[in-house]
C-alpha cells in the first residue's frame, strides 16, 4: 500500500499522472540503468575492449523483465548500495562467464546519472506537448476575449478597465518564454556521464573519449565536456525551470480561484456532472482543481530549492547531496506533469462570465474611471490641478456614499470645465481599455510567427 501522495490511490491524481509515474517508476529506472550497461558493452565490443559474445549476451539480457525488482530492492537494503544488486541480477542472467563483463569500467554515478537523463528526456517530451496544448488554450481564450472588458486590479483592489483577452495574452506570452527555456536547455541537459570513479576516465583506457562518443550516440545523448559528478547545475537548472513553469500555472490557478469568489464571479473552473463541493453544503461548486494546482505549485517550488541545495558538493563525489536529488527531481517532474494536465483541463473548459465582468466595472459607481476624468480635465485646468480636483471629489464621494458623477458635478470647478455629457462619456468603462485589444493582436501575431504552438 502506498504511503505518500505520489502513489496514493486516493490522492495521486493531484500530484502526478500515470504517464509520468511510468517514466519514474522502479521498473523504468532499472531499465534505464540496463540501457546504459548494454550500450557500454556493445560499444566496448566494437572497440575490442570486451568480447563481442559478452556484449551481445549482456545486451540481450539487459531487460528489466528478466530480473526480480523486489529481490533487487531487498538486496539494496542489505548491502546498502543503490546499483550493485541490479548489476548482479543482470550478470546472473547471462550465460556462462559472459556476465563478467557487465559494468566494465563505469562508476555507479555514471550509470545512475545517465539513467536519470534518459528518464528526463522522456518526461521532457511530455512537458513540451502539454505546454503547447496549454498555449493553444490560452491563444483561443485571448483571441475570443481580446475586447471583453473587465476590471483590472492592482494591490487586490479595482484599478482601471482592461480586457480579459489582455490578461490571457500575458499568460500566453509567459508560457512561450517557458517553452523557449525548455528548448534552450536541451543541449546542456541531455548529456550522459562516462567519467569513471573520480572523473578522470582512467578505467576506460586510451579509447575513453571515443568510447564516450559512441555510447552517448547509441543512447541518443550528447557528450559532456568534463565530468559532472559534482557539477549539478544541469539538474538544478531543469528543476528551476520546472519550478518557474509551476509558478506560472500556480499563479493562473490562483487568479481563477480568486475570480471564482462568489462576490466576484467572473471565472469558474469546469464543473462536471457528479462533482461535489461540500459534504454538508450541497449547493457549493468549489474550485477544487485550481485549489489543488496552487498547492502543488507551492510544493514544486520547494523541490527546486532542494535541487539548488544539492549543487553544493564536496570533493569528487558527495552522496549526501547527490541523494537528495533522487527525491527532489522525480517529484518535481511528477508535480509538473500534474499541473500541466490539470491546468490544461481547466483552461479548456474555463467558464467566463462576461456579464458579471461588465457589471463589476460599475461596482465602484464610476470611481474606476478617475484616471480618465483626470486626463479629460488636464487639458483645461492643468494636470496637477486636475489630479487635486479628482482626488478631492473621489475622497468626498467615497466618504459620503455618492456616485463619482455626483461627486464631480458638486464641484463647480469641475462642472465649469466638463459638461455632463462629456463626463458621462468619460465614465463609460467599456471605452477605456487603452490598446488592450491591439496588444492582444500583437501577442497573437508573435505567437503565430514563432510557430511554437505548431
Amino acid at each position: 500500500m502506498a504511503s505518500g501522495v505520489f502513489d496514493d490511490a486516493l490522492l495521486k491524481h493531484i500530484w502526478g499522472t500515470d504517464e509520468l509515474r511510468a517514466i519514474f517508476n522502479d521498473a523504468n529506472r532499472v531499465q534505464r540503468w540496463y540501457d546504459f550497461e548494454a550500450a557500454l558493452a556493445l560499444e566496448q565490443a566494437e572497440l575490442g575492449i570486451v568480447p563481442r559474445a559478452a556484449a551481445q549476451e549482456i545486451a540481450a539480457k539487459a531487460r528489466v523483465e528478466n530480473v526480480d525488482l523486489e529481490a533487487i530492492g531487498a538486496e539494496i537494503r542489505r548491502i546498502q548500495h543503490p546499483l550493485v544488486p541490479a548489476l548482479r541480477a543482470l550478470q546472473a542472467r547471462c550465460k556462462s562467464d559472459l556476465g563478467e563483463y557487465v559494468h566494465f569500467g563505469p562508476t555507479t554515478q555514471d550509470v545512475l546519472d545517465t539513467g536519470v537523463v534518459l528518464q528526463l528526456k522522456d518526461a521532457h517530451a511530455v512537458f513540451l506537448r502539454d505546454i503547447k496544448a496549454i498555449g493553444k488554450e490560452m491563444y483561443r481564450i485571448a483571441e475570443t476575449h481580446r475586447a471583453t472588458p473587465m476590471v483590472g486590479r492592482t494591490h487586490a483592489v479595482q484599478a482601471l478597465p482592461i480586457t480579459f483577452g489582455h490578461k490571457c495574452a500575458i499568460w500566453l506570452s509567459e508560457m512561450e518564454r517557458h517553452h523557449r527555456r525548455m528548448r534552450e536547455l536541451e543541449p546542456r541537459l541531455f548529456v550522459g556521464s562516462l567519467a569513471g570513479a573520480v572523473g578522470t576516465m582512467a578505467s576506460y583506457g586510451p579509447q575513453a573519449n571515443e568510447l564516450d562518443r559512441r555510447v552517448m550516440k547509441r543512447l541518443g545523448l550528447g557528450v559532456a565536456d568534463i565530468s559532472w559528478h559534482t557539477a549539478r547545475d544541469r539538474f538544478a537548472e531543469y528543476a528551476c525551470v520546472l519550478g518557474m513553469i509551476g509558478a506560472t500555472l500556480g499563479k493562473i490557478a490562483n487568479e481563477i480561484l480568486t475570480l471564482q469568489h462568489s462576490e466576484i464571479d467572473e471565472l469558474a473552473e469546469p464543473f462536471s456532472e457528479g462533482k461535489v463541493g461540500s459534504s454538508t453544503m450541497p449547493h457549493k461548486r468549489n474550485p477544487s482543481t485550481v485549489e489543488a494546482a496552487v498547492a502543488v505549485a507551492r510544493a514544486l517550488r520547494y523541490n527546486a530549492a532542494l535541487m539548488l541545495e544539492s549543487m553544493v558538493m564536496e570533493h569528487e563525489r558527495d552522496a549526501a547531496s547527490w541523494r537528495a536529488e533522487w527525491r527532489a527531481l522525480p517529484e518535481a517532474c511528477l508535480m509538473t506533469g500534474a499541473l500541466l494536465a490539470n491546468m490544461r483541463y481547466v483552461l479548456a473548459g474555463l467558464e467566463v462570465n462576461v456579464g458579471k465582468m461588465r457589471r463589476n466595472l460599475d461596482l465602484l459607481g464610476g470611481f474606476l474611471l478617475s484616471e480618465r476624468v483626470m486626463f479629460a480635465l488636464s487639458g483645461k485646468v492643468g494636470k496637477q490641478t486636475a489630479h487635486e480636483l479628482v482626488y478631492e471629489a473621489s475622497m468626498h464621494g467615497l466618504e459620503q456614499g455618492v456616485s463619482f458623477e455626483q461627486a464631480l458635478m458638486r464641484d463647480p470647478r469641475v462642472s465649469a470645465a466638463l459638461s455632463l455629457e462629456e463626463l458621462r462619456k468619460a465614465l463609460d468603462p467599456a471605452t477605456y481599455v487603452g490598446l488592450a485589444p491591439q496588444i492582444v493582436d500583437q501577442v497573437l501575431a508573435q505567437t503565430r510567427a514563432s510557430r511554437w504552438l505548431d
